[in-house]
């Protein structure tokens, strides 16, 4: 039967105290928890150095994008192209969120100023006949005990056009029958109090991480194309797996 130095447990002390650590193994723990409560510092300098360069180039991309911002303005129905071609972000938006973002002509991300402590991400629409603002925003801050604290614009929605709390009317005046929730109700207060109660908002990450670093990616639907190439990965590994099997049972029939 393996001992406990064997299994890599400490063994117990008997009662008269037989089994004791001698003074230099003591020495040794308290000298490797100095150490670790060295790197642990060290890994803390580094994050904030970490920081420091993030913020810094931050104010170097924000010219690039904002020069970015005024070329895709110049393309019809790019954030509506991009959005729908995100396996995710696609499937959020309704046949009247996709006419509503017709009018979208840019999304903005910003961290604060203190990168570890929010962002917030800001579609800005042109003139349109569904609501009278031209910019909404969405700011979530995070403080140091782990609250998050979720702001949104109050969406103005012109008379019969609210479709993001049921209040969509058609021109005679009847109620519109609205089946799938909007994009439009993220900006709702209802939705961001569960954000702000720990419920994690997958829309914004998803916009943070991988939209807006790289809105052509989706633009020209080159995610979809990685993830078929992935499928045809799996599907070539399969078969060699199959016929790995197969050689092998002919293998064993042979004998």
């Amino acid at each position: 039967m393996a001992t406990a130095e064997q299994k890599g447990k400490r063994p117990k002390i008997d009662e008269d105290g037989d089994e004791r650590m001698d003074d230099a193994v003591l020495l040794s723990i308290e000298q490797l928890q100095e150490i670790q409560d060295e790197i642990e510092k060290v890994n803390e300098e580094a994050s904030d150095k970490v920081l420091e360069v993030e913020q810094k180039y931050n104010e170097v991309r924000r010219p690039v994008y904002a020069r970015r911002n005024e070329i895709i303005r110049e393309i019809p129905d790019f954030w509506l192209t991009a959005f729908l071609s995100h396996p995710i972000l696609g499937e959020l938006l309704t046949e009247d969120d996709q006419k509503i973002f017709k009018h979208l002509e840019s999304i903005d991300v910003d961290e604060l100023q203190d990168i570890k402590s929010g962002y917030s991400i800001t579609l800005t629409f042109s003139s349109n006949q569904y609501f009278e603002d031209t910019k909404l925003t969405k700011t979530l801050s995070f403080s140091d005990d782990g609250n998050i604290t979720v702001k949104a614009t109050s969406i103005k929605w012109k008379d019969g056009m609210d479709i993001a709390n049921g209040k969509a009317y058609t021109k005679d005046g009847s109620k519109r029958l609205l089946i799938d929730e909007s994009f439009f109700t993220w900006f709702n207060d209802a939705k961001n109090k569960s954000f702000s109660q720990g419920v994690i908002d997958e829309v914004a990450d998803i916009i943070k991480e991988e939209l807006w670093p790289n809105p052509m990616k989706y633009f020209n639907n080159e995610a979809e194309e990685e993830f078929e190439d992935e499928e045809d990965e799996e599907e070539s590994d399969e078969e060699d797996d199959d016929e790995e099997e197969d050689e092998e049972g002919e293998e064993d029939d042979e004998e």
